[in-house]
C-alpha cells in the first residue's frame, strides 16, 4: 500500500533505494542526533527490516520519493518501537530525509499524510514523536504537523548515560487534536 501527497509518494521499499539510503545514513549531518552513522551493511539491514514490517503490517516507515522525478529522498511513516520507553506501547511518527531535501517542506508534507493514515486507516487514538533535546529541526516539523511538546523529557535507552544526546523530548498528537488541526 502506498500513500501520495501533491509532491511525494510514500511507498514500499525497492532494492534500488538501498544505495541512496546508505549514503543518507552515512551522512554526518543527517545522523547528527542519532547514536552513530550506519555502515552499508547496517543501513541495508535497517532497510530490510523496514520493508519486512511494511509487508507484515501494511504500514510502516515508507520510502519517500519525489513524484516529479521518482527519486528516493528518505523515509517517513509510522513505527511501533520495540524498546522499553516510559510511554510504551505506542506508535511513533518519524522521518529521515537526505539533507539536500531539507527546508523544502517535504518532511511535514509526508508526515501529515502518515498521520492521516494513522488516524483514519489504523484508527489510532494517539501518535508520538521524540528526538534529542537539541534537534530543533525535527521539533519544528513536529509542531508544524500539530504535535505538542508534552514537557515529559526522558532518557533514551539506546544512548550511553554519558552521551549528551540521551535526553529526549516527547511530542504527542491525539485524534481530536489532529482533526482540529486538519480542518
Amino acid at each position: 500500500m502506498g500513500l501520495a501527497t501533491k509532491r511525494l509518494t510514500l511507498r514500499q521499499w525497492k532494492d534500488e533505494d538501498c544505495l541512496k539510503f546508505a549514503a543518507l545514513n552515512a551522512d554526518q549531518s543527517v545522523m547528527e542526533f542519532f547514536p552513530k552513522i550506519l555502515s552499508r551493511s547496517e543501513s541495508d539491514e535497517m532497510a530490510d527490516k523496514i520493508r519486512s514490517l511494511i509487508e507484515n503490517h501494511g504500514w510502516g516507515l515508507w520510502a519517500v520519493e519525489l513524484k516529479e522525478s521518482g527519486e528516493f529522498i528518505g523515509f517517513t511513516g509510522l513505527h511501533q518501537p520495540n524498546i522499553n520507553l516510559p510511554f510504551s506501547p505506542c506508535v511513533e511518527i518519524g522521518w529521515r530525509l537526505a539533507n539536500k531535501y531539507w527546508g523544502s517542506g517535504y518532511a511535514p508534507e509526508a508526515a501529515r499524510e502518515a498521520l492521516q493514515f494513522a488516524f483514519i486507516n489504523l484508527k489510532l487514538e494517539e501518535v508520538v514523536s521524540f528526538t534529542t533535546l537539541n534537534n530543533h529541526r525535527s521539533q519544528s516539523v513536529m509542531r508544524s504537523i500539530g504535535m505538542a511538546n508534552t514537557n515529559q523529557n526522558f532518557m533514551h535507552p539506546d544512548f550511553d548515560s554519558s552521551n549528551p544526546l540521551k535526553e529526549h523530548v516527547l511530542f504527542k498528537i491525539n485524534r481530536s487534536r489532529w482533526i482540529d488541526s486538519a480542518l
